[in-house]
């Protein structure tokens, strides 16, 4: 691109490759210093023959190279005149500079051009990058480094891609080229670009109808939206838009609610028997369930704006493993007769759902009699082949330990918690797979071996050892999950990482040396175990997760990186062979070609 009277233009989409561009710095600054550009911006000026003075500024990302030529207004001036036989001089030694935002330093006494916003234009600048697949800026938004955008009028911009502004600029200030397109937002050709990232623009509001006014049918009407689109969660907060949350996003609708509204949408839905739990803790959780709307679970709770409530949709239809993206294989562990089965991951990421596929494997598999403890029931099963007992903590029973306590006079084959909330859920669940009984939950802890030490730190250390002892015998499985956005944006998808019970794994426990247990996931594979690095990577090679998004939940993205893209981290990139005279005096004659395009 090149900047003339009417700001940044393109004038050639295929103008030059990466190692054209390469080549190019070759002739101009010489092999070492064309080969030592990196991710550190780094500029020189120089004296080119039938160019005149150059300021050059250089940076490279990965396989991307970017390049800016300012031609001040001598250098323009000689280079319109003859060119003369003289060879060039030697450039000057590299100044590092702030690539954008900040005025460029000269190596040299001459003033040099700043080919910023905010600061008057001197020069035309060219901006020569590297061409990839599917257009100029491909590659480039795959790195998320900032490409050139062509200026078509209100084409819209792409998510995660950078954009480089396309107007002119305000009052002769140079139009800057770094602020990054946002998901939603459209760039038009004309509009004013500024010096400074321009804010993210206003979530996307989605219209709602209401159909009547009358109390309890607007949250009706809410909710009936909610699971129509697709939503995880519908938000109420007094001053705030109704949200909805879609593929991981809260999204307004309409317009705000006022404290007097979230009140006589909420109120009447909360059971009697909890009015006074929410007076006295500031917080309730109950389910909510009609033929006209489903099955929601709820929490309703007091903050700074008046009451806030919370809605979890439930699908109508009990999930499978295919369905959630899990491996098939994790139902092989309910057909184990005794033993733990822990799901984890943070909150909203689907432990529930896959709490209930295991369930309605059982279900449908089996003559067992399981029986759940829940606050609240979420899912509800229907009569199949076993036989389903499901008690709510608050309404039949008053905390999970007693219920667990209780349930051993029941004959269960199958005990399902909710959650593992504490030290004696935890204890009574432990003695409960100990004897004779399969026992499943859930966690909120971060991956398969933290989830064993956390049940272990429960206890204090008298008791600690013993613990190991019956995890090293009764694990049986441990999934811990992620949700993350899909690639299209419209949905989630996840990623798993699945540790299996075997001998192996209770020695390390038994041992107190899980912090062994990743070198163990690395050759387990026989085992049945799969690491979260390999879902992950699994779902980028896939398409059905950008490389960006699962970089995001990865702890270590460039080990990522280099599993889906095949490149060894931190490998540096490959240098084309030094340009040949004939060579350089060809890219020196493009890039004066360019110079004189539009103007520049």
């Amino acid at each position: 691109m090149v900047r003339g009277a009417n700001g940044y233009e393109p004038v050639d989409p295929g103008a030059l490759s990466t190692d054209e561009l390469v080549k190019a710095l070759q002739a101009m600054v010489g092999m070492a210093r064309a080969s030592s550009v990196s991710e550190t911006p780094v500029q020189w000026t120089v004296n080119a023959t039938g160019l005149g003075s150059l300021n050059i500024a250089a940076v490279r990302r990965g396989e991307l190279m970017n390049v800016r030529l300012t031609r001040s207004a001598e250098g323009a001036a000689a280079a319109a005149a003859p060119a003369t036989a003289a060879a060039p001089a030697a450039p000057a030694a590299p100044t590092r500079t702030p690539y954008a935002g900040m005025p460029a330093v000269s190596a040299q006494a001459a003033p040099t051009r700043t080919p910023y916003a905010g600061v008057p234009a001197v020069s035309a600048p060219v901006d020569a990058r590297a061409t990839q697949p599917g257009g100029m800026g491909a590659g480039a938004a795959a790195r998320g480094v900032p490409v050139s955008a062509a200026p078509h009028a209100g084409a819209p911009s792409h998510a995660g891609a950078g954009g480089y502004a396309s107007a002119p600029a305000h009052a002769g200030a140079a139009a800057h080229a770094g602020a990054a397109a946002h998901a939603g937002a459209a760039a038009h050709a004309g509009a004013a670009s500024h010096s400074t990232a321009s804010a993210n623009p206003p979530a996307r509001i989605i219209p709602i109808s209401r159909a009547t006014s009358a109390p309890g049918r607007d949250l009706t009407v809410l909710l009936e939206q909610a699971r129509s689109m697709g939503a995880s969660d519908l938000h109420l907060v007094a001053g705030r838009p109704p949200l909805l949350r879609l593929a991981g996003e809260l999204l307004p609708q309409d317009t705000p609610l006022s404290p007097e509204t979230v009140e006589r949408l909420l109120l009447p839905i909360i059971p009697e028997r909890l009015r006074h739990v929410l007076e006295k803790d500031g917080s309730v959780d109950f389910a909510l369930d009609s033929e006209e709307t489903g099955r929601f679970r709820v929490n309703v709770c007091r903050q700074r704006t008046g009451l806030k409530g919370t809605f979890r949709v439930i699908p109508r239809e009990i999930p499978t493993l295919e369905s959630l993206g899990l491996p098939a294989d994790i139902a092989k562990a309910t057909h184990h007769h005794q033993g733990l089965i822990v799901l984890t991951g943070p909150s909203g990421h689907g432990k529930t759902s896959t709490l209930a596929a295991l369930v309605d494997i059982i279900n449908r598999e089996t003559t067992h009699h399981v029986l759940t403890v829940e606050d609240p029931v979420e899912y509800v099963h229907p009569r199949k082949r076993a036989l389903i007992s499901q008690r709510e903590v608050g309404t039949s029973t008053r905390t999970f330990a007693s219920a667990l306590k209780g349930s051993l006079r029941e004959d269960p084959d199958v005990i399902v918690v909710g959650e593992l909330r504490d030290t004696e859920t935890v204890r009574m669940a432990l003695a409960a797979s100990e004897t004779g009984h399969l026992l499943i939950s859930t966690m909120n802890t971060p991956s398969a071996a933290k989830t064993i030490d956390r049940l272990i730190d429960l206890f204090p250390p008298a008791d600690q050892q013993q613990v190991r002892l019956s995890l090293s015998s009764g694990l049986r499985l441990i999934v811990s999950q992620r949700l993350m956005p899909s690639t299209d944006g419209k949905s989630l998808v996840a990623a798993a990482e699945v540790l299996t019970g075997s001998v192996a794994l209770g020695n390390l426990i038994r041992d107190n040396k899980t912090y062994q247990i990743p070198s163990l996931q690395q050759r387990g594979k026989s085992l049945g175990i799969i690491r979260f690095e390999d879902s992950l990577a699994d779902l980028a090679r896939s398409g059905k997760a950008t490389l960006e998004t699962v970089k995001g939940f990865a702890e270590n993205p460039d080990e990522i990186e280099a599993m889906v893209t095949g490149k060894r981290p931190g490998a540096a990139p490959t240098v084309p062979p030094p340009a040949t005279a004939q060579e350089g005096a060809r890219m020196l004659s493009k890039v004066g070609s360019l110079l004189g395009k539009k103007g520049a």
